[in-house]
């Protein structure tokens, strides 16, 4: 646990719980919901081992196949307005956090690690967090290992680093936001509710980390009307705590007494 990392989370709570209040999809879940004081820790901890990883999977990238990219490209992209980058950069990124994510779903070693996000019964802010190192880790190095290959400004993928996980926060958030014709271009809370539902129809659906378009574009859309899930969660017999969680995925799957995924959810 670093001191900005705490700062982050103090700052966190003082803009979504009173959001959480005064717009509640879902007003009968109380602040301290079921399994809150361990995506607490997923929050205060997780930074160092993914930070650790995506820095590790950056420098290797770019040691390697950024050996390959000429030095004109960066120094292009690198010029352009903060702001153009960082709407590149969101198209960019998601293009690899969808591919990523979907790959978490379809390998069934990968879903595994995938499997402890999606073990959220109640949804909100700080649920965001509840994701094993190792997958965060990938994940993040899908959307930012190519921003680094292109040379984008410092600036530029810090700005976005701000935006990925704000928008993070909010799409996990027991909040109702209607957003419109904008639900088919820009991921919603509807959008990523969904995509936790523990409902058949919505199993595999809405991969996308910012743009729902993305899904649109590969099949993968499943917003029926202004409905929302009923319930969260999957029928994988997902431990409780912090650490038996951490150990999940590298435990043999005889020895977890694992059901069936229910449809990789």
């Amino acid at each position: 646990m670093d001191l900005l990392n705490l700062k982050a989370l103090l700052i966190a709570v003082l803009i979504f719980v009173p959001i959480e209040q005064l717009f509640a999809l879902r007003p009968d879940q109380k602040i301290l919901r079921k399994a809150f004081f361990n995506d607490l820790i997923y929050a205060l901890f997780n930074s160092i081992p993914t930070t650790i990883g995506l820095i590790a999977a950056v420098t290797l990238a770019t040691s390697t196949v950024g050996q390959l990219i000429p030095a004109y490209v960066g120094s292009a992209v690198s010029s352009q307005p903060v702001w153009l980058q960082v709407a590149e950069i969101i198209v960019i990124a998601d293009f690899g956090f969808y591919a990523a994510h979907r790959a978490f779903h379809a390998v069934p070693f990968l879903w595994r690690f995938h499997a402890i996000h999606h073990s959220i019964e109640e949804l909100d802010w700080l649920a965001a967090h509840r994701i094993h190192p190792i997958d965060l880790a990938v994940t993040k190095s899908a959307s930012f290992v190519p921003l680094y290959l292109l040379g984008f400004s410092s600036p530029a993928i810090a700005l976005f680093g701000f935006i990925f996980h704000a928008h993070g926060l909010l799409l996990h958030a027991n909040v109702k936001l209607n957003v419109g014709p904008l639900r088919w271009l820009i991921a919603s809370p509807q959008f990523h509710h969904w995509h936790h539902a523990h409902e058949r129809a919505a199993y595999d659906k809405n991969f996308a980390g910012q743009l729902a378009f993305i899904d649109v574009l590969f099949g993968t859309m499943y917003l029926p009307g202004n409905t929302v899930p009923e319930r969260y969660g999957i029928d994988d017999p997902i431990p409780p705590t912090y650490v038996e969680q951490l150990a999940y995925p590298l435990i043999p799957k005889g020895k977890t007494n694992d059901a069936p995924a229910a449809g990789d959810a």
